[in-house]
Protein backbone atom coordinates (compact mmCIF):
# COMPACT_ATOMS: atom_id res chain seq x y z
CA UNK A 1 0.00 0.00 0.00
CA UNK A 2 1.55 2.93 -0.93
CA UNK A 3 1.82 6.63 1.20
CA UNK A 4 -0.77 9.34 -0.28
CA UNK A 5 -0.41 12.43 1.67
CA UNK A 6 -3.76 14.06 2.04
CA UNK A 7 -2.30 17.58 1.79
CA UNK A 8 -0.95 17.35 -1.96
CA UNK A 9 -2.50 17.49 -5.51
CA UNK A 10 -1.66 14.62 -7.73
CA UNK A 11 -1.93 13.83 -11.36
CA UNK A 12 -3.70 10.67 -12.79
CA UNK A 13 -0.36 10.39 -14.41
CA UNK A 14 1.09 9.99 -10.73
CA UNK A 15 2.47 13.13 -10.62
CA UNK A 16 2.59 15.17 -7.14
CA UNK A 17 2.56 18.85 -6.57
CA UNK A 18 3.05 20.92 -3.42
CA UNK A 19 2.09 24.74 -3.04
CA UNK A 20 5.69 26.52 -1.68
CA UNK A 21 5.67 29.33 0.03
CA UNK A 22 6.70 31.91 -2.69
CA UNK A 23 3.60 30.40 -4.90
CA UNK A 24 5.48 28.11 -6.89
CA UNK A 25 4.91 24.85 -6.66
CA UNK A 26 6.96 21.62 -6.64
CA UNK A 27 6.77 18.50 -8.41
CA UNK A 28 7.77 14.93 -8.29
CA UNK A 29 6.58 11.00 -8.71
CA UNK A 30 4.49 9.40 -6.39
CA UNK A 31 5.49 6.31 -4.16
CA UNK A 32 3.17 4.23 -5.93
CA UNK A 33 4.84 5.57 -9.48
CA UNK A 34 8.32 5.27 -7.78
CA UNK A 35 7.41 1.71 -6.31
CA UNK A 36 6.15 0.44 -10.19
CA UNK A 37 9.05 1.79 -12.37
CA UNK A 38 11.88 0.16 -9.40
CA UNK A 39 15.54 1.33 -8.68
CA UNK A 40 16.18 5.15 -10.52
CA UNK A 41 19.43 4.75 -12.41
CA UNK A 42 19.11 8.13 -13.83
CA UNK A 43 16.67 11.35 -14.24
CA UNK A 44 16.59 13.72 -16.57
CA UNK A 45 14.98 17.06 -16.00
CA UNK A 46 13.58 20.44 -17.44
CA UNK A 47 16.13 23.37 -17.95
CA UNK A 48 15.27 26.18 -15.51
CA UNK A 49 13.23 28.77 -17.46
CA UNK A 50 11.51 26.21 -19.62
CA UNK A 51 7.94 26.68 -20.38
CA UNK A 52 6.10 24.03 -19.56
CA UNK A 53 2.38 22.84 -20.14
CA UNK A 54 -0.04 20.70 -18.36
CA UNK A 55 -0.07 17.02 -19.68
CA UNK A 56 3.64 17.96 -21.59
CA UNK A 57 6.58 15.37 -21.01
CA UNK A 58 8.86 17.52 -19.54
CA UNK A 59 11.39 14.97 -17.59
CA UNK A 60 12.12 11.43 -17.88
CA UNK A 61 12.74 8.93 -15.50
CA UNK A 62 14.88 6.11 -15.64
CA UNK A 63 14.68 2.70 -13.71
CA UNK A 64 16.11 -0.69 -14.06
CA UNK A 65 12.68 -1.79 -15.49
CA UNK A 66 12.19 1.26 -18.35
CA UNK A 67 12.34 4.30 -18.82
CA UNK A 68 9.24 6.90 -18.46
CA UNK A 69 7.92 10.36 -19.39
CA UNK A 70 7.27 13.03 -16.25
CA UNK A 71 4.39 15.32 -17.24
CA UNK A 72 4.06 18.48 -16.02
CA UNK A 73 0.75 18.67 -14.17
CA UNK A 74 0.43 22.08 -13.88
CA UNK A 75 1.39 24.92 -17.04
CA UNK A 76 3.71 27.29 -16.19
CA UNK A 77 7.67 28.20 -15.66
CA UNK A 78 10.02 26.16 -14.06
CA UNK A 79 12.21 28.13 -11.53
CA UNK A 80 13.77 25.49 -9.90
CA UNK A 81 15.32 22.12 -10.40
CA UNK A 82 16.39 19.33 -8.04
CA UNK A 83 20.18 18.98 -8.91
CA UNK A 84 20.70 16.26 -6.22
CA UNK A 85 18.57 13.84 -9.04
CA UNK A 86 22.02 14.14 -11.44
CA UNK A 87 24.53 12.48 -8.86
CA UNK A 88 21.35 10.61 -6.70
CA UNK A 89 18.91 9.40 -8.65
CA UNK A 90 17.61 6.87 -5.87
CA UNK A 91 16.55 9.68 -3.60
CA UNK A 92 13.17 9.13 -6.07
CA UNK A 93 12.90 5.75 -4.43
CA UNK A 94 13.99 6.75 -0.81
CA UNK A 95 11.92 9.80 -0.12
CA UNK A 96 9.68 10.12 -3.43
CA UNK A 97 7.83 13.39 -1.54
CA UNK A 98 10.39 15.04 -0.26
CA UNK A 99 14.02 15.11 -1.18
CA UNK A 100 12.83 12.99 -4.81
CA UNK A 101 11.23 16.09 -5.69
CA UNK A 102 11.75 16.90 -9.73
CA UNK A 103 11.47 20.54 -10.49
CA UNK A 104 9.49 23.62 -9.06
CA UNK A 105 6.78 25.55 -11.65
CA UNK A 106 5.71 29.12 -10.82
CA UNK A 107 2.00 28.38 -12.31
CA UNK A 108 0.94 30.58 -15.37
CA UNK A 109 -3.29 29.07 -14.63
CA UNK A 110 -3.55 28.38 -10.98
CA UNK A 111 -6.99 26.98 -11.80
CA UNK A 112 -5.33 24.20 -13.30
CA UNK A 113 -4.54 22.95 -9.07
CA UNK A 114 -8.07 23.09 -8.66
CA UNK A 115 -8.55 20.03 -11.26
CA UNK A 116 -6.06 17.93 -9.95
CA UNK A 117 -6.96 14.76 -7.52
CA UNK A 118 -7.03 15.15 -4.00
CA UNK A 119 -5.55 11.71 -2.55
CA UNK A 120 -8.89 9.81 -2.29
CA UNK A 121 -9.18 10.90 -5.74
CA UNK A 122 -5.43 9.38 -6.77
CA UNK A 123 -5.75 6.58 -4.59
CA UNK A 124 -9.02 5.63 -6.65
CA UNK A 125 -6.94 5.80 -9.79
CA UNK A 126 -4.37 3.63 -8.49
CA UNK A 127 -7.43 1.14 -7.50
CA UNK A 128 -8.38 0.83 -10.75
CA UNK A 129 -5.15 0.12 -12.80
Amino acid sequence: MSNIPAELKYASSHEWVRKEADGSYTVGITEHAQELLGDMVFVELPEVGDTVSAGEDCAVAESVKAASDIYAPISGEVVAINEALEDSPELVNSDAFGDGWFFRVMPSDEAEVESLLDADGYQEVIDEE
